[in-house]
């Protein structure tokens, strides 16, 4: 996928479908109340942030009104003021209620995760390192999540289970060694990208000899992270393939950019998905303030 291209329709629309079913249930017991007519909305956001989410929000009004007009004013990804009106709807007035917190569900976590990301893609600026996301997310809503991620201006680490292989402390356990996993990997799994974690600098070593397409340095002190990169550098400067080291664990906000500074490749972190703070956003009916 490309930074901004959003998941297949087909899985915004799943999304959509079992948030819906989940919020209406039966039906909108409250909304059959109100005469079904035309009607105005507009959608304002109420803090400094990032916008992404509006396949799913417009989904989320597409399914209850086909005909609903909606007018972004805004696009995904950028960055707002609060007190920004982000669009206009026009549709029945019961749609537009009973969409309404389905549609700023999506809106709010998916902008929160980008605005957590941009935070920290502002942090190491001109450092060279990228930020990524991990597999750290809400349940159901992964590629959501990691779309987000991207419109933030943060990378995508591998999807799930199936799209790279990722040697970690219990696989290299039950290989014998780093070398002996990597072997292993490359074997059974010669297409996919292979990523080692290392917990000591002999791993280290060992990982860049045998060779793979990236090495995770995992809770490394500041010191060992610095002499890591002067070693994979070494190694590149005699001729070997250059092989990108990722930091991972124990990684802040605080502290990201003295990490970049080191001179490592990426930083993941599974805050940016896990620890999500929701933008604040509300939808009401009527014209905006002028």
């Amino acid at each position: 996928m490309s930074a901004l291209s959003p998941p297949p329709d087909a899985t915004v629309l799943e999304d959509v479908r079992r948030a819906l079913a989940e919020d209406l249930g039966s039906g909108d017991a409250t909304a059959a109340l109100l005469a079904d007519v035309p009607e105005r909305a507009y959608l304002l956001c109420k803090q400094d942030a990032v916008i992404a989410g509006r396949p799913w929000f417009d989904a989320c009004h597409r399914a209850l009104d086909p005909q609903v007009r909606i007018d972004w004013r805004v696009a995904e990804g950028e960055r707002v003021a609060a007190g920004t009106v982000l669009a206009l709807l026009e549709g029945r007035s019961r749609a537009l209620v009973s969409a309404e917190r389905t549609a700023l569900n999506f809106l709010q976590t998916l902008s929160g995760t980008a605005t957590a990301t941009a935070a920290h893609v502002d942090a190491v600026r001109g450092t060279g390192a990228a930020i990524l996301d991990t597999r750290k997310t809400l349940p159901g809503l992964r590629l959501a999540q990691k779309y987000a991620v991207r419109a933030g201006g943060g990378h995508n680490h591998r999807i799930g289970l199936y799209d790279a292989v990722m040697l970690k402390e219990n696989h290299v356990r039950v290989a014998g060694s780093v070398a002996a996993a990597i072997a292993l990997a490359r074997r059974a799994q010669p297409s996919l990208p292979l990523i080692v974690e290392v917990e000591t600098l002999d791993q280290l070593r060992e990982a860049l000899a045998a060779g793979c397409d990236r090495i995770l340095i995992d809770d490394f002190t500041a010191a060992d992270r610095r002499e890591a990169v002067r070693i994979a550098r070494e190694a590149a400067a005699g001729g070997s393939p250059r092989i990108p080291l990722e930091v991972s664990g124990g990684v802040d906000l605080d502290g990201l950019r003295a990490i970049a500074e080191d001179g490592v490749d990426c930083i993941s972190i599974g805050g940016l998905t896990k620890h999500v703070r929701a933008v604040d956003l509300s939808m009401k009916l009527g014209p905006p303030p002028t």
